[in-house]
C-alpha cells in the first residue's frame, strides 16, 4: 500500500466547498489507495462517488459498480472513505466526492497511479576482449514517471548516455556505458541501479559481471631438490586464459620425449629418471587470442655426485669464513704495527731535545753565568 503527497481539494465547484472535502492521492500501482471524502455539516442527504468516466461507484453507501476491488469501509455523518485494490493504470484520474443538498457540493481527488521499475536488465553488445572497450546497456521497460538509472564500479559512479520513450502512460529508460577492460577487469562486477519515486528510497539492482577474453599464460612447478637417477619426475604446467586452453601440449627440444613418459592434460611424469633423460621440457597452450609456452631443463645427476656436491657446501662456506676471519687478524696487525712506529718515533724526537737542552744548562753553569742576564731555569 502506498499513499502519497496528501493536499487540498483540487477544484471546487460551488461556492460553499466547505460542505465537501476531498485530497489527492498517489499509489504504486498493484497497491492500495484509500479515497476519503469529509463531510461537514452533513444532514442525510444524498453521497455519491464516481469514477474518472463519471460512472457511480457508491450511492448512499449502496454498490452501483460492480467492480469488487472498490470497497466502502467508512460511511459516517462525517467522512466517506472508500479503498481501491490492485491500482491500475486506467484508474488514474479524477474521482467525484458528491453531495446533494439544496445546493450540489462536490469536489475531486486525483488518484495517479506511479509504475515502479522491475529490476534493471543488462545486457553486452559484444564480447569484451582485454585491450579493447566494452559497451553495456541497462534497461528498464516500464516506469511511470521515468526511472532514474546509474552505473557503479567499484563503488564509484561511471556515466553513461541515458535516453527514455514514452509508450502511452508509461516510460521505457536505458542506459549506455562504455569502458576500456583489461585481463585484470575478469570477473569483475557492473552494478545498474534504478531509482523511483514509487520505491520510497529503495533501490532496484542488477549486477553485471564482466566477462574478458585474453590470450592465455602457461608456468610450469617444478619438482623441489636434485633429481637423481631412478627419481620421478613430475611437472605441473599451470594454464591460465579465457577462454581457458584445454589442448595442452608437452614436447622436448630437439628431441621426443621418453617412451615412458605419461601426460595426463597439464601434469606430466616420467618414471624411473636416466641421464639420458636430460634436455628442455617445453610446456604449450593456445587460445583463440594468443599463444604461450614455458619450459624447465631437467639435469639428472647419479647418486654419488649429489652426495659429493651436498657434502663439499658446508666445507665451502666454513673455508670461507675462516679465510675472512684471518684477514681480519692481518688487518688488525697491520694496524698496531703502524701505530707504534709513530708513538716511537715521536718519543725519540723529545728525548734529543732534552738533551740539547741539558748541555745549554752545563755550559752557563761552568762559565759561572752572565749578571745581566736573568737566571734561567732548566728541568732536566
Amino acid at each position: 500500500r502506498l499513499q502519497l503527497f496528501p493536499t487540498t481539494c483540487y477544484e471546487c465547484h460551488s461556492a460553499r466547498a466547505q460542505e465537501v472535502q476531498a485530497e489527492n492521492v498517489t499509489v504504486a500501482e498493484g497497491g492500495q489507495a484509500e479515497i476519503n471524502c469529509k463531510l461537514h455539516q452533513y444532514d442525510g442527504s444524498i453521497v455519491v462517488i464516481q469514477n474518472p468516466s463519471r460512472q457511480t461507484l457508491f450511492f448512499n453507501g449502496t454498490r452501483a459498480l460492480k467492480d469488487e476491488r472498490f470497497q466502502l469501509v467508512e460511511f459516517t455523518q462525517k467522512q466517506v472513505r472508500i479503498v481501491l485494490s490492485n491500482a491500475r493504470l486506467e484508474d488514474e484520474g479524477g474521482y467525484f466526492c458528491q453531495l446533494y443538498t439544496e445546493d450540489t457540493h462536490h469536489q475531486i481527488a486525483i488518484l495517479t497511479v506511479l509504475v515502479p521499475p522491475e529490476n534493471p536488465l543488462v545486457e553486452v553488445k559484444e564480447q569484451a576482449v582485454e585491450g579493447g572497450e566494452v559497451e553495456l546497456t541497462c534497461s528498464v521497460p516500464r516506469s511511470r514517471p521515468a526511472a532514474t538509472l546509474r552505473w557503479y564500479r567499484d563503488r564509484r559512479e561511471i556515466k553513461g548516455i541515458s535516453s527514455k520513450q514514452e509508450i502511452g502512460k508509461v516510460f521505457s529508460i536505458t542506459n549506455v556505458v562504455r569502458f576500456r577492460v583489461e585481463r585484470k577487469d575478469h570477473s569483475s562486477i557492473v552494478t545498474c541501479e534504478a531509482t523511483h519515486p514509487a520505491l520510497r528510497g529503495q533501490r532496484k539492482q542488477t549486477q553485471y559481471v564482466l566477462d574478458v577474453q585474453y590470450s592465455p599464460t602457461a608456468r610450469i612447478h617444478p619438482p623441489q631438490g636434485v633429481m637423481r637417477e631412478g627419481d620421478t619426475l613430475v611437472l605441473t604446467c599451470a594454464v591460465n586464459g579465457n577462454p581457458l586452453p584445454t589442448d595442452i601440449k608437452w614436447s622436448r627440444a630437439n628431441d621426443s620425449l621418453p617412451e615412458r613418459a605419461l601426460i595426463e592434460g597439464e601434469v606430466l611424469t616420467i618414471p624411473n629418471l636416466s641421464l639420458l633423460d636430460n634436455g628442455t621440457y617445453v610446456c604449450q597452450v593456445a587460445n583463440k587470442h594468443g599463444r604461450s609456452s614455458d619450459q624447465y631443463v631437467l639435469v639428472v645427476y647419479d647418486p654419488g655426485a649429489i652426495v659429493e656436491a651436498q657434502t663439499s657446501v658446508p666445507y665451502a662456506i666454513v673455508g670461507g669464513i675462516l679465510a675472512l676471519l684471518v684477514f681480519l687478524v692481518i688487518c688488525v696487525l697491520i694496524v698496531m704495527v703502524w701505530c707504534s712506529i709513530r708513538q716511537k718515533g715521536s718519543y725519540l724526537t723529545h728525548e734529543a731535545s732534552g738533551l740539547d737542552e741539558h748541555g745549554e744548562a752545563r755550559e752557563a753553569f761552568l762559565n759561572g753565568g752572565d749578571g745581566h742576564k736573568r737566571k734561567e731555569e732548566f728541568f732536566i
